[in-house]
């Protein structure tokens, strides 16, 4: 039996960026056809039914009993909880086994290409892939309902960037690593926010679907980990084709410890380009919202900590963004979301032959690649420095933790 379709999945697919209209383009990729176009509007309604049972399992249990367990499982492994509750256990269990297509050394190797796109790579998922993103005038409900203006767009990509610094890290999904722990912390926090969400008394499900459901998960998790090093291309930051495809299996397991479900998860790269491409057509469609996230981050870096010229500095940093932005999104989405539309693409151009040239060293130099990936690391947490100062950590979560009090 078809699932109602909530009023906000559009009639047909809309215009997508150029570059990935582009690339798909080359790749052959299509629009939907009429059975995924029904599907990306059904899964509108859809949530992770295995994180929002425990979810539910622990509000009704109570928090302050469940939340040490779930950490110390999270942390130490559901065998680190003697006599776990059936609940937990069988969530735990059900994400610790690694999937028999999981390959480590691809896994490896997807991380190393992300790291090697340094800050460049961070200013694509912040200017094109997070900004961008403002377009979903659909998700823009749920991020409203969670104080995403009163938190700051600031604060928000500084986790985000945490998330993406920990899930790229040197071993961090293998084990019980950093970057397994905070994907799942975020899972967790996406299942409280659907709870917290959904029950407002303003939440309208026949027209927005449900809260954080699996179309929107799958076009966030392909922005946040394909979409940056398809967009750096456009900077010099080239990849190999091996890289690209072990990018994308790096996020086929990403979402599928975040609860993303198995149809929205790359099977290559060439299939992320699709599932790209796919939810950006049913997805973007800016409004008033759009604008309202928009605006204030473009002036975040007005508040960014540099050690000289500090003035001069952020001034430049806003102009240097706002030109990424412009470079990407193209005229039609900057005047979307309300930005101004006279920044010339200056930073790529500049940027294009620094990178095409450490691209080349990096692929075809003894040592090349290694050396990349430290210069990339080494960006990373400058630049998460110089976003929050000198701490150089965000908290993940923290900007949606009276959700988790409330849920």
């Amino acid at each position: 039996m078809s699932v109602p379709v909530p009023k906000r999945h559009p009639d047909r697919p809309r215009p997508i960026p150029a570059g990935v209209r582009a690339l798909a383009t080359a790749l052959a990729i299509r629009n939907p056809d009429p059975q995924q176009w029904q599907d990306l509007g059904e899964r509108l309604t859809v949530g992770d039914g295995p994180m929002d049972r425990l979810v539910e399992w622990m509000a009704a249990t109570g928090m302050e009993q469940t939340r040490p367990l779930f950490d110390r499982a999270l942390h130490g492994g559901i065998a680190s909880v003697p006599d776990a509750p059936a609940p937990l256990r069988e969530f735990f269990e059900s994400v610790e086994v690694l999937p028999d297509w999981v390959d480590l050394a691809l896994l490896r190797k997807g991380q190393r290409a992300l790291r090697r796109g340094g800050a460049d790579g961070m200013y694509v998922a912040r200017d094109v892939s997070l900004l961008g993103g403002y377009q979903f005038s659909g998700f823009n409900k749920t991020l409203l309902r969670t104080g995403a203006l009163e938190k700051g767009s600031n604060k928000r990509f500084a986790e985000t960037m945490q998330w993406a610094m920990d899930v790229i890290s040197e071993g961090g999904l293998e084990g019980r690593g950093i970057g397994y722990r905070s994907t799942i912390r975020v899972r967790l926090i996406h299942s409280f926010v659907r709870r917290h969400v959904a029950a407002m008394p303003d939440w309208r499900p026949e027209e927005w679907g449900l809260p954080v459901n699996q179309t929107d998960m799958a076009a966030t998790l392909v922005g946040a980990l394909v979409a940056p090093a398809v967009g750096a291309m456009g900077m010099g930051v080239v990849l190999s084709p091996s890289e690209y495809n072990a990018v994308a299996h790096l996020t086929r397991y990403v979402g599928w410890l975040i609860g993303v479900e198995d149809a929205w998860l790359p099977q290559d790269f060439r299939d992320s380009v699709r599932v790209l491409a796919h939810t950006l057509s049913a997805l973007a469609a800016p409004d008033e919202s759009s604008r309202q996230l928009a605006a204030p981050m473009i002036d975040d870096p007005l508040a960014w900590h540099y050690d000289t010229l500090t003035g001069v500095r952020r001034r430049l940093a806003r102009a240097q963004h706002l030109s990424i932005t412009s470079a990407f999104l193209g005229r039609r989405a900057v005047a979307s979301l309300g930005l101004p539309s006279h920044g010339l693409p200056w930073y790529p151009l500049l940027r294009l032959p620094v990178n095409l040239a450490r691209s080349a060293a990096a692929l075809t130099l003894p040592g090349g690649i290694d050396r990349a990936d430290q210069r990339g690391r080494r960006e990373h947490a400058k630049l998460m420095r110089t976003m929050i100062g000198v701490d150089g950590s965000a908290t993940i979560g923290e900007s949606a933790a009276h959700v988790n009090r409330v849920a």
